[in-house]
């Protein structure tokens, strides 16, 4: 079956000289007119209907923030005046190295960082070592992980990087832009790389915590104390205290023993009391009540318009990286050291300082490579159970969260409610409006450091203050975008306070906003009777967006016939200075396992630093839309999430991948400044999934994931599963 949009891929590209589109006083006529002309609608056969004539296209008003600076901006310019204090120094058989102030957890920063360090001092990459750098008060906003912007304000900064006078220096070739191994993956998958778990801290012993049967339930007491303690191998138990912080100490009951899987069974085994959570009762159907009762309705159109609109529902997210929340702490009376994978070490160390009332000197962090992380690492949760379970049993502590625990008391993505409508007027799209609902992002962990982090957090114990609402809405404006000309275009973001705990994901709000308005790009063009690809390319605003779907459309030979019940799907995006279009293939004969076959990806991030690096961080992002556009979510059911494990929450397998995927790396572009990559490559990627879904089935996409059952026996609340034994054979 062919698509009935289908033909050959649109190739014009409105030349440089063209009019950016039409202007206010254009658009202003156009809406005076509508009660005019919309007395001709029928006569017509309906405004909507396309134009033999190529229709002017109304600039985006106002202008994109994004445009004029973004959240990757905004964190090169405060790095800057510290990176001469980035530790880059000479060491044994002629090799440098830089102590990396950012959180490696798999993105391959480090790697790029050694790249461009190596062409700085024209040293072979052998020459270069990368660390991780402890916590440093003195880099002030220099040491926070996030926002797609760390290569970015590396590459930025790395001229000012201190001592670079003093380093060694040669006249090796250029490796900037060169395919490039990454550092540590020998390691990685020969098992030497060294995680938070596996560092050699003497005598930390393992430790997991028993936790409330909802979400942030209170500690009452424990009932059965010398029982679970007189178990073999339980070394002490101690409630965590509640604290009133920047952020809070998750509740619990922390059980230390000679072995993890000692540690596992006394915590099925303790009996506590709790009190009910803030959110006890409620579940993901009530949460998006609220939601949408949050969103006021859209004003009417003007008359004769057409419109496309949609409401569209996202349940929670997991992080669920492979490495779980974890820590080691060792606390004395006059001094502790932390080891842990944190995206904001600074206030972390400085939040520990005052929980624990020592001088800031007397607290050493050290930052970890994390197996992981996509933004919940922002917190340092782990980090103060670990600390206060040090404290209370006066050993060093090897925490770690069980998996349970991590999906259904880690932090999430919060839920998310959408509400978009598009208007069209005499074949022409005037205005774009979206409004979203989600519970509120928590956003106390600041900019890294102290200062900031207490302003947002006060009054300490309310779920939204006035500090959190304004840095969200902050984060909101400067990286959510839209690569296209809709006229007046709004996108107003609606947070609720409920006291979840919830953290930035890949894109937290991004991935979802913008796959809501591929959509309904798709519907527009339907309603339009365009291809949809020939739409993008008309409305476009940029010309390095167009020509990445060309790129993408061209290599997967877009509008080729396919059977019935395959279709392909399109997504285009840009972030971070970085601009992505992906098409996809689909297998959607049985809807309720669609599974895609094909991926093309186009990608340009200004000025490539490592393509192997590029290749990877996109087909990551392909495996994440893949899951959270298809099947990965939460059901949160008498507040707590149902899911408890990774057969429950599902998260793409390799079977789930397609095994024809290309990257296509567009070459740098002249002038521009480098681009972000780790949250760029979730948006197009998920807009042409669904799109995909929609044509091959027929069905419109409105609540994601998709395919969402409870196809499994949920671990009892407030327990952990049993574990599985399996017999060594004699």
């Amino acid at each position: 079956m062919e698509h009935p949009e289908s033909g050959t891929v649109p190739t014009h590209v409105p030349r440089q000289d063209e009019p950016p589109g039409m202007r206010r006083r254009d658009l202003l006529g156009y809406a005076a007119s509508a009660p005019l002309v919309s007395a001709a609608a029928v006569g017509l056969g309906g405004l909507a209907a396309p134009s033999s004539a190529e229709a002017a296209i109304l600039p985006m008003t106002p202008p994109d923030t994004t445009d004029l600076i973004d959240i990757g901006d905004a964190v090169t310019l405060t790095a800057l005046p510290t990176m001469p204090l980035v530790k880059v120094t000479n060491v044994a058989n002629g090799r440098v190295r830089l102590e990396l102030p950012r959180l490696e957890s798999g993105q391959g920063i480090a790697t790029a960082a050694a790249m461009m360090l190596a062409d700085k001092l024209r040293l072979p990459l052998s020459a270069i070592e990368v660390g991780s750098a402890d916590a440093s008060p003195e880099l002030v906003f220099n040491q926070l992980t996030g926002g797609s912007s760390s290569v970015r304000s590396l590459h930025a900064g790395m001229p000012l990087l201190g001592g670079l006078g003093g380093l060694l220096s040669g006249s090796a070739n250029a490796v900037v832009g060169q395919r490039t191994t990454r550092l540590d993956a020998l390691d990685i998958v020969t098992g030497r790389k060294k995680f938070s778990m596996d560092q050699a801290v003497p005598e930390a012993k393992p430790t997991m915590v028993c936790r409330p049967p909802t979400i942030n339930g209170k500690f009452v007491r424990i009932n059965n104390l010398n029982t679970v303690t007189a178990m073999p191998g339980v070394l002490g138990i101690a409630p965590i205290p509640a604290t009133n912080g920047i952020v809070p100490t998750p509740p619990g009951v922390a059980v230390m023993a000679e072995t993890f899987g000692q540690a596992w069974a006394a915590v099925n085994a303790l009996d506590v009391t709790w009190t009910a959570g803030p959110v006890a009762g409620e579940s993901n159907a009530s949460i998006q009540q609220k939601l949408k009762s949050a969103l006021l309705p859209f004003l009417l159109p003007p008359l004769g318009a057409l419109t496309v609109e949609g409401e569209f529902e996202f349940a929670a997210v997991s992080h669920c990286p492979m490495e779980t929340e974890c820590a080691i702490a060792d606390v004395r009376a006059d001094r502790a050291e932390i080891w842990s994978g944190l995206q904001s070490p600074i206030v972390t160390q400085q939040a520990i300082a005052i929980e624990l009332g020592l001088p800031l000197d007397k607290v050493k962090v050290h930052a970890v490579p994390s197996g992981g992380s996509f933004g919940r690492r922002l917190f340092w949760d782990a980090t103060l159970q670990a600390v206060q379970a040090s404290k209370a049993l006066g050993r060093p502590c090897r925490l770690m969260y069980h998996r349970t625990d991590d999906m259904r008391h880690g932090r999430v993505r919060p839920p998310m409610f959408h509400r978009a409508r598009a208007t069209m007027l005499l074949g022409q799209v005037i205005a774009f409006e979206q409004r979203i609902a989600g519970v509120r992002l928590d956003t106390r962990h600041g900019f890294g450091e102290m200062l900031g982090a207490a302003a947002i957090a006060l009054p300490n114990g309310f779920p939204q203050t006035v500090g959190n609402f304004a840095i969200e809405q902050v984060m909101f404006k400067t990286m959510v975008t839209s690569p296209y000309n809709f006229g007046v275009t709004t996108k107003l973001l609606t947070p609720v306070a409920m006291d979840m705990n919830t953290c930035s994901y890949r894109s937290v709000h991004i991935q979802p906003s913008r796959l809501v308005e591929e959509i309904l790009v798709d519907d527009m063009a339907r309603a339009l009777r365009k291809d949809p690809i020939a739409f993008r390319l008309e409305y476009l605003r940029l010309p390095r967006a167009r020509k990445v779907l060309q790129a993408a459309a061209a290599a997967a030979q877009w509008g080729k016939a396919m059977p019935a019940g395959f279709a392909q799907g399109v997504g285009v995006h840009q972030e971070s200075k970085s601009f992505t279009a992906c098409i996809v293939e689909i297998d959607a004969r049985v809807p309720t396992d669609v599974k895609v076959i094909r991926a093309t990806i186009a990608i340009d991030v200004g000025t490539p630093i490592n393509p192997s690096g590029i290749e990877a961080q996109m087909q990551g992002g392909l495996c994440e839309s893949i899951s959270i556009v298809l099947t990965a979510g939460l059901h949160i059911q008498n507040g707590l999430p149902l899911e408890g494990s990774y057969s429950q929450y599902h998260f793409a397998r390799m079977k789930n991948y397609p095994k024809d995927v290309k990257v296509i790396i567009m070459p740098a572009s002249t002038g521009e400044a480098i681009g972000g990559l780790g949250e760029v490559g979730l948006s197009a990627n998920s807009g042409a999934i669904a799109n995909a879904y929609a044509r091959a089935t027929g069905r419109k996409p409105r609540s994601f994931p998709l395919n969402f059952p409870v196809d499994f026996t949920p671990i009892p609340p407030g327990k952990l599963p049993t574990p599985v034994v399996v017999p060594v054979p004699a």
